[in-house]
């Protein structure tokens, strides 16, 4: 049922299978890299699993595949989970094909055909001998406690959101109104002590001006129709809002383009997905707590919220479909903050030239800092009409303060 429904979200937003673009020589020859796309292909173009959904997908890839690698380059950096006993001359891309292999398999067994193929072409390449044996030891050991860590941490309950019809309650959003991902906020933490210790502002009072001005931007700038919307801003709401995220584009970008080493690359990796996995965590939290109503339910609504500044418009629906959570804060905006900001910690600056093709807007957007995509973000969900104002910069700040605990705890020098 939830592949037939994350099927039906994907139609409605009109898009079309397509495997990850081709890699570049240097991500053909750095093994961490080639099985993140394999990561992508098994949890999005294959599962379909939600962006949130996906990132603690991620997560377990990339943590078992870090502590893997770290292992064999001599534990420099503190492990997530374990440090397995290995060998210098222990081959990297063995363990990397193995701990990713093992992981993807527990998640998808459906797709045990398609990874093993994958598999073996990977060790294939490899010469046979103690370094290739020694390396799959590794990313055995690597993947088994990270299976094991994860078993019964809440993923894919039967719960579900609190839906009310009062004024500013949240409710099921068309044009599905579908009840999903209502677990995630009771999914156990992969870092933070108490995910519920980050919490947002509470959203404005129905009856004040600050909820009308934020109801009425969106409502003018983030309408299918809207006539104040530049091109651009269209062009940048559907490009940050492709399902095939641009952020994964974003990320092996930067390890073609820098060109990390395989440590350095699982590192990264293991750096963004854990914290992101853990930033959405709390933002669901917060999501399910303050339950307000997205603006696709509010506009045509608002003469129910007892404000006299804002004007129902019963036809009114916004540039890009609403997911099926609640506002306050900003899911999106969460997600991305914590990417940035583990970016930012991995390369110790902000000033990185980066740019992705979404085909969803079919396509290229190019940034110079991560600051600078990161505010783009939050505009994008506005211009989209899918948020308020206030949930795009709150949730901002809510990922970098996450992020922030979580690279404070994991993934520093070993001392």
């Amino acid at each position: 049922m939830r592949r037939l429904l994350g099927a039906a979200v994907l139609a409605v937003l009109g898009l079309t299978v397509l495997t990850p673009t081709a890699a570049s020589a240097h991500e053909r020859t750095n093994a961490v890299l080639t099985w993140n796309v394999h990561a992508q292909t098994a949890i999005f173009e294959v599962a379909r699993q939600s962006p949130t959904a996906g990132s603690r997908s991620f997560a377990m890839v990339q943590g078992a595949v870090y502590d893997a690698v770290n292992a064999i380059a001599g534990v420099p950096y503190e492990p997530y989970l374990v440090a397995p006993r290995a060998h210098r001359g222990d081959s990297t891309p063995a363990a990397v094909a193995t701990a990713a292999h093992h992981v993807l398999l527990s998640l998808f067994p459906a797709q045990a055909d398609a990874l093993a193929a994958q598999y073996d072409e990977a060790l294939a390449a490899i010469p046979e001998g103690r370094a290739k044996t020694g390396g799959i030891r590794v990313g055995e050991a690597a993947a088994a406690a990270m299976i094991a860590d994860r078993r019964d941490d809440g993923a894919f309950s039967d719960a579900t959101w609190p839906v009310g019809t009062a004024p500013g309650v949240y409710r099921l959003t068309p044009p599905l109104f579908l009840q999903a991902g209502g677990w995630f906020p009771f999914l156990r933490p992969f870092v933070v002590d108490d995910p519920a210790a980050y919490r947002v502002p509470a959203p404005p009072a129905l009856g004040s001006a600050a909820y009308a001005r934020q109801l009425n931007e969106v409502k003018a700038v983030g309408s299918a129709t809207s006539t104040i919307r530049t091109q651009d801003q269209t062009e940048a709401a559907t490009w940050w809002d492709d399902y095939r995220q641009v952020e994964w584009y974003i990320k092996r970008g930067l390890a073609a383009d820098h060109r990390l080493s395989q440590l350095e690359t699982a590192r990264m990796l293991a750096m963004v997905d854990v914290s992101t996995a853990d930033a959405l965590i709390s933002c669901y939290q917060q999501k399910r707590h303050w339950s307000l109503w997205r603006p696709v339910t509010a506009i045509p609504l608002a003469d129910t919220d007892g404000n006299p500044a804002t004007v129902a418009d019963p036809t009114w629906t916004p540039l890009r479909v609403t997911a099926p959570s609640p506002e306050w804060p900003s899911g999106h905006a969460c997600y991305t903050s914590a990417i940035m900001t583990a970016l930012r910690a991995f390369f110790g600056r902000d000033h990185l030239s980066f740019s992705a093709y979404s085909a969803e807007s079919k396509t290229t957007r190019h940034f110079d800092s991560l600051s600078a995509a990161r505010a783009e973000l939050m505009e994008a969900r506005i211009w989209a009409g899918v948020h308020y104002r206030g949930a795009t910069i709150h949730g901002d700040r809510l990922g970098e303060a996450v992020t922030r605990e979580v690279l404070a705890k994991e993934f520093g020098r070993n001392h």
